[in-house]
């Protein structure tokens, strides 16, 4: 088996577990009872992994990455933003 397809299969799952929480903190507006350390500091570690699957030439992980650093840089805005 390809490692790639193993890859693609966590990249859809780790990447999707973001969605329910960028949704709703769009939606609401709401981010008090999140962690703003927690958010910088899984935004930096995506930002990297984004960077470490363009330099080994993986689509598994710079697709994952890339949504990933989207979904939770826009999160980490909205917790700057409104507190």
């Amino acid at each position: 088996m390809n490692p790639e397809w193993i890859g693609s299969a966590a990249a859809v799952f780790t990447t999707a577990a973001y969605i329910p929480q960028a949704a709703k903190a769009f939606r609401e507006k709401h981010t008090t009872s999140l962690s703003l350390v927690m958010y910088l500091l899984i935004t930096t570690g995506i930002g990297l992994w984004f960077v470490y699957g363009v330099m080994l030439g993986s689509p598994s992980l710079m697709l994952a990455n890339g949504i990933s650093f989207l979904l939770t840089l826009g999160i980490l805005l909205m917790k700057i933003k409104h507190g």
